[in-house]
């Protein structure tokens, strides 16, 4: 039956496999810091895997991994981080236009936390000191249509972060920080408890981009889960029950591990996510419609993606104040991103409408190759 396959199945197989990102590529995080007396430090956040021949099969710098690092591969990737940002970033003050700052690199762990011995992560933060003239009115930054990377937006005003908040892609500008009541000391009991509607808005949109594109293109490993929960049965109501369940299931971890109260090493979390491809393709190969067994079987891997969910959400450091919105906005992207993978495998699949013809030409070989990824993801993602 499945003697016509073998070289499509070898060679979707293979594309399959170099296309899994087992570590989103992190983006890159700008944070200015603007204070009443007139200082106002920038921050530049870059992973060291960004400058990588292969970024999404990188291991992250760890201290362990660094200390090993002789001087001069740590000049050079400084300087390759240094290149990567003057191709990917610009920065305004308005009224004085563009302005180039010379950042000064340390290897730090995220958010810019001085490194300690066992850091699970190290990243390069470049960090420039200068003072804002008289007269400057706002701050804003533009990623380069060069840039390879999405550039997050943060800042902070009399070290109170600033509830507005952007994630750029190549070739958008973010919104101007207004900077007129800089000189003005806000104490922190004065800040409002809500966000302007505008602000609010500005991030849930920023991160609905996010969350799709975290999907789509950069989650091909989430995409063939959804694929193979697709696979099980086109009719449309054991598709949206499965995918009500998956979408709970993720939306709960999601939730709990963005705001801290859940935490499970990616080391654990990526080998279950790529045994719950195969897990769900495996099973499309004996049953035809859902049991009680995939609909447990698929709330147990949601609640897992939604952990590797919030690993990349938890990369966007958002402000408190914008957790909310921002995990709102997340969320709906993937949701969008999900329903984009079903409509399209209905539309490629709609010209077989024989059921048997169907099964065998579609749902056979489709989830032996989604198993077979799974599989190979699974020992990959454990031993190597």
């Amino acid at each position: 039956m499945f003697s016509r396959f073998p070289f499509i199945l070898i060679i979707l197989f293979a594309v399959a496999c170099s296309s899994a990102n087992a570590h989103p590529i992190p983006d890159i995080s700008v944070c200015g810091s603007f204070n009443s007396q007139g200082s106002a430090p920038i921050y530049v956040e870059v992973d060291p895997r960004c400058v990588d021949s292969d970024p999404p099969t990188a291991p992250y710098l760890t201290e362990e991994i660094f200390q090993t690092l002789p001087a001069p591969r740590q000049a050079e990737i400084r300087a390759q981080v240094a290149s990567l940002l003057q191709k990917s970033l610009e920065f305004f003050l308005e009224p004085i236009g563009r302005i180039q700052p010379e950042f000064t690199f340390n290897f730090t762990q995220p958010t810019r936390v001085p490194l300690t011995k066992d850091a699970p992560r190290v990243v390069l933060t470049g960090h420039w000191s200068t003072t804002i003239p008289a007269g400057v009115t706002g701050w804003k930054i533009r990623a380069l249509p060069t840039a390879p990377l999405a550039v997050v937006f943060t800042n902070l005003l009399n070290n109170q972060p600033q509830t507005k908040y952007a994630v750029l892609f190549p070739n958008e500008t973010s919104f101007t920080l207004d900077l007129t009541h800089r000189t003005t000391t806000i104490p922190p009991s004065s800040i409002p408890a809500s966000t302007p509607w505008h602000d609010r808005w500005q991030t849930f949109l920023s991160l609905f981009k996010q969350g799709f594109v975290h999907v789509i293109p950069e989650g091909f490993d989430h995409i063939l889960f959804v694929l193979g929960l697709f696979l099980l049965s086109r009719n449309w109501r054991p598709l949206l029950l499965q995918v009500t369940v998956f979408t709970l299931a993720h939306s709960t971890t999601l939730a709990l591990a963005t705001t801290g109260h859940l935490k499970i090493s990616s080391s654990i979390v990526e080998p279950i996510i790529a045994l719950s491809i195969a897990a769900v393709a495996i099973e499309n190969l004996f049953h035809s419609r859902p049991t009680t067994w995939r609909l447990t079987l698929v709330f147990f891997f949601g609640l897992i993606h939604g952990l590797g969910f919030a690993s990349a959400l938890q990369d966007l450091q958002l402000p408190t104040a914008s957790l909310a919105t921002g995990l709102l906005g997340f969320n709906l992207g993937v949701e969008a991103a999900q329903i984009t993978v079903i409509a399209a495998a209905f539309l490629v699949t709609f010209p077989i409408q024989n059921p048997l013809s169907y099964r065998r030409w579609i749902v056979i070989p489709g989830s032996l190759l989604i198993a077979s990824a799974g599989l190979f993801w699974a020992v990959q993602r454990t031993f190597f």
